[in-house]
């Protein structure tokens, strides 16, 4: 295959047709209203459909939904760049990324690909909303959310964060009571069940091994500690929320 040739072919076909792409300000102040947690901006680029305007976007598929596909691969992973830099946990940013993209084997059409596309900019937007909120936070405060989050799928007890940080379990107390307003182990419990909150939307595992896999005592006490958090139990949350995105949640 000649691809200096086509190359060619394309430049010329680009250069009559007078395209240019859309003026990279406009993109970067996108995703900088991403990375700063302002939700009312990206609400707005939302509602205007903005993902779906093709004009002054490269073609990188003859196909649209393929197209568009590539764009959602490309938007994803510059908000994943520019959201480490100004300090989301890489590892966090990069799994969510990885979750994303992966979502898209199940696309279909074109609507499902701009639901998909809101649902995942307004997920970063919101964590990079929390993440500014917590800036104040001590290094040894969000030394230990980071080690909450890494490690949300094994027991963690305030002794684990006092080892980590190299602290002792006294300290650690106070700093998340004068930081967070809560205990490190409630602090624990609402993000194990953050997390089976988001199992029981949006994967197939079944009730137990959501709870053996975050390592609660048993399926009864994650039920217990489920319904006190939302006054639903586990199997009717899903019943409810399967699949949905988070502005069925807001």
């Amino acid at each position: 295959m000649n691809f200096d040739k086509d190359w060619e072919e394309t430049e010329i076909q680009l250069s009559e047709n007078e395209f240019t792409h859309r003026q990279q300000n406009d993109e970067y102040m996108f995703y900088q209203y991403v990375a700063s947690g302002n939700t009312e901006a990206v609400q707005d680029n939302i509602a205007h459909h903005r993902f779906l305007d093709s004009s002054g976007t490269g073609t990188l598929s003859r196909d649209p939904l393929q197209n568009l596909k590539y764009h959602f691969v490309v938007s994803v992973a510059l908000i994943t760049r520019i959201c480490t830099e100004k300090g989301m946990e890489m590892e966090r940013a990069f799994r969510l990324s990885d979750f994303y993209i992966q979502k898209l084997d199940d696309i279909k059409t074109i609507d499902s690909l701009s639901d998909l596309h809101s649902t995942m900019v307004m997920d970063y937007t919101l964590r990079m909303q929390n993440l500014r909120q917590n800036a104040n936070l001590s290094r040894t405060t969000n030394e230990c959310l980071n080690y909450i989050y890494s490690n949300v799928n094994d027991r963690i007890t305030i002794e684990d964060l006092a080892e980590y940080t190299q602290n002792s379990t006294s300290h650690i107390s106070r700093l998340f009571k004068d930081e967070l307003g809560i205990s490190p182990s409630d602090y624990i419990r609402n993000v194990k069940l953050d997390k089976a909150k988001n199992l029981l939307r949006f994967s197939d595992y079944s009730i137990i091994d959501i709870a053996n896999y975050l390592s609660f005592s048993s399926q009864s006490h994650f039920s217990k500690l489920f319904f006190e958090d939302t006054g639903m139990t586990p199997k009717k949350y899903r019943e409810t929320y399967y699949g949905t995105t988070w502005n069925n949640l807001h």
